[in-house]
């Protein structure tokens, strides 16, 4: 009804409005990717198998897995098994084109759809629902089989379950497996994909001559069942093997070896030691891309591992070192994950990497390091060295890394002599750096000029020169959140240079005043949580681009925002003024403004012109003020046409929001 009041509570609102931080033009820890290739997590390169092989060929696949019915989503080996339920599994063959699907960014486009149901698509070649397959005339959904029913071919006198005529068993999942007998399987040697993940079947229940029939198989799942040593004989025909989240101690020579066509082996969240780890434990398989050993209980990086190898996995062990040549043979390899172990300079020498002529990506995150490695590989793209002890950051260790790209140090005992001037000038690739959580006192000195990102957060940075951000014009980001930067040691000609600054982070600072010479292409400044008082016109003056200001939690009054303030920020768009000293709604605020954040103020009155300068107005949030019933003029919010959301919870009264006749109408909410 047109006019009609409406009461607004938001508590709910909030996680409709998402608003905050917008993210960074600096890559995260989780956000790179080169190639199809390296990724910048922890979880990253390909790990847990549920992704089947790009050149798998179509064939029976038999799966007895749970089904993820509420899922609707998508997975793949670079997550851990062990934090994502199961998918469906798809056949190769059946599976669609991966270039019409929508991939979330962090999801590489090797992977294949997990959806609820019985197929993806008609006849998309899915086994899955939920328990035996109704139409089987067996047990229904949410009925586990707790043993491996007869399985023939489908012929003249067979029953039972049964393939179809393409070799495809219709089997689907929720099972609770504990034994897999031979003589069931023994029938199936067309079999191509097996898929027993997420089961109870134990090393017991699994005889040593449970594969040797199946001589086509090129896919086994055996991820998340209670297998306390590998199956000693596997096919020779083998692709992919997974069976990562086991209890497994031990691997035995045939498991993996002798098996020419082996890409992908998943052994992740096992308990492996390298006594569990025969020296021929990949001999013969000589194709071997991606091997996952994270989450074990390894001490050192096992010799004799395939030469052949893209991708490893050696992430959460107990590894202390790695013994002289134990990386000599491993030229492909071109991601390396090492972090969270116990690696410390000894552990390590200047032949570690020496042979690694093809690797891009290097963790070394989150161990006992003092200082950068040496020998490190000229085709680095990215270092991770993040949350360690290194104190000091010696030029001649990374002088040869002139295609680096990101180089992330943070959280490490960096000290005003831990980065001396120029010990990053010869990495001229060098686009982002992290030093967040060090101890610096200053920027550090003749940075690489092409860099964009430098990241310096919770340092203990006092002041900024008139040069010393003059060696990187082309930063797009810096971020120098959280240090302590007085105003009066925030130079006049600081950011001078920075012509192609998009985005400035200041907060919690010791700012009093605005920083003068900010550069024209700002998009993003934020200011919140320092000891500003005043906002005059002068230091916003020319920044027509400016999109996000940020200057929440500080001491500013109406009073203390000086005439024609935001006259120049045509481009502004969200305006964060929350948790200070305003009692009232600063007048002339830009009309560009969408989003208005004035929570946590003292404003007790919302006269009818408050709005006139804002018609595209779409965010409104005036919680926690000292509003009250009568506290809003009926004709403040007529203007506001694109109004959305207006949160006005947490004041002493609910407040009763007269909206525009074509406002798009908020439900009634109960609620103080």
């Amino acid at each position: 009804m047109a006019g009609a009041s409406i009461l607004v509570i938001s508590s709910w609102l909030r996680r409709l409005w998402p608003f905050g931080y917008r993210g960074s033009l600096a890559a995260s820890e989780s956000s790179w990717q080169r190639g199809g290739g390296a990724q910048m997590a922890g979880l990253t390169g390909s790990a847990p198998g549920w992704c089947l092989d790009r050149q798998a060929e179509s064939g029976p696949a038999l799966a007895l897995a749970p089904s993820p019915s509420s899922l609707g989503t998508l997975l793949c080996p670079e997550v851990s098994s062990t934090l994502l339920p199961p998918p469906l599994l798809l056949r190769s063959a059946q599976i669609p084109d991966r270039a019409n699907l929508s991939f979330p960014p962090s999801i590489p486009r090797s992977c294949g759809p997990a959806q609820a149901g019985r197929g993806y698509a008609s006849g998309a070649g899915v086994v899955g629902g939920g328990g035996w397959d109704q139409g089987d005339g067996l047990a229904g959904p949410h009925h586990p089989i707790r043993r491996l029913p007869a399985l023939r071919r489908a012929g003249k006198g067979n029953s039972g379950q049964q393939f179809g005529r393409d070799g495809r068993a219709r089997l689907a999942m929720n099972n609770q497996l504990q034994e897999l007998p031979y003589n069931e399987l023994s029938r199936l040697s067309g079999l191509r994909t097996l898929n027993l993940h997420n089961n109870l079947i134990s090393s017991e229940g699994l005889p040593d001559e449970a594969f040797e029939s199946l001589t086509q198989l090129q896919h086994i799942y055996v991820a998340h069942n209670k297998l306390s040593v590998a199956p000693q004989f596997l096919p020779r025909s083998l692709r992919v093997a997974d069976l990562a989240a086991n209890e497994v101690t031990e691997i035995f020579p045939l498991t993996f070896g002798e098996k020419p066509a082996l890409r992908s082996v998943y052994l992740h969240n096992n308990q492996l030691s390298n006594a569990g780890l025969p020296p021929d434990a990949f001999r013969g398989s000589e194709a071997v891309a991606t091997l996952s050993l994270s989450s074990n209980q390894l001490s050192y990086v096992p010799p004799s591992l395939p030469p052949s190898l893209e991708r490893l996995h050696l992430q959460n062990n107990l590894i202390s070192k790695v013994p002289r040549g134990a990386l000599s043979r491993q030229t492909h390899l071109r991601e390396l994950y090492l972090q969270h172990n116990q690696l410390t300079d000894s552990g390590l020498d200047a032949t570690t990497f020496s042979k690694l002529h093809r690797l891009e990506y290097l963790d070394l995150s989150h161990n006992q390091l003092a200082a950068v490695p040496a020998g490190l590989p000229r085709t680095l793209a990215v270092l991770h060295l993040g949350r360690n002890r290194i104190r000091w950051v010696e030029a001649a260790r990374l002088g040869g890394l002139r295609g680096l790209r990101y180089l992330l140090l943070q959280h490490n005992q960096l000290g005003a002599t831990g980065l001396p001037a120029g010990a990053l000038r010869p990495l001229r690739g060098l686009h982002t750096l992290h030093l967040y959580g060090n101890r610096l006192d200053r920027v550090p000195q003749a940075l690489p000029r092409r860099l964009r990102a430098l990241v310096l957060p919770h340092n203990r940075v006092a002041a900024l020169g008139a040069r010393d951000l003059a060696s990187t014009p082309r930063l797009a980001e810096l971020n120098l959140a959280y240090n302590c930067l007085a105003s009066a040691r925030v130079h006049l000609r600081a950011f001078r240079r920075l012509r192609a600054l998009r985005s400035l982070d200041l907060a919690g600072n010791q700012l009093t005043q605005l920083p003068s010479g900010l550069p024209a292409g700002l998009h993003t400044l934020r200011l919140q949580r320092n000891q500003l008082r005043t906002l005059e016109p002068e230091p916003l003056a020319g920044l027509h681009q400016l999109q996000e200001l940020s200057l929440a939690h500080n001491r500013l009054r109406v009073g203390g925002i000086g005439p024609g303030t935001w006259h120049e920020l045509q481009a502004l768009q969200v305006l964060d003024l929350s948790h200070n000293e305003l009692s009232f709604v600063p007048p002339d605020l830009p009309e560009a403004l969408e989003e208005l954040h004035l929570q946590g103020n003292r404003i007790g009155h919302v006269g009818p012109e408050a709005f006139l300068s804002t018609p595209r107005l779409r965010a409104l949030f005036l919680r926690a003020n000292r509003l009250h019933m009568t506290s809003i003029a009926p004709e403040a919010f007529l203007g506001l046409l694109h109004l959305r959301v207006v949160d006005t919870t947490g004041n002493p009264e609910p407040v009763l929001v007269r909206l525009p006749p074509t406002a798009p109408r908020q439900p009634r909410a109960a609620g103080p």
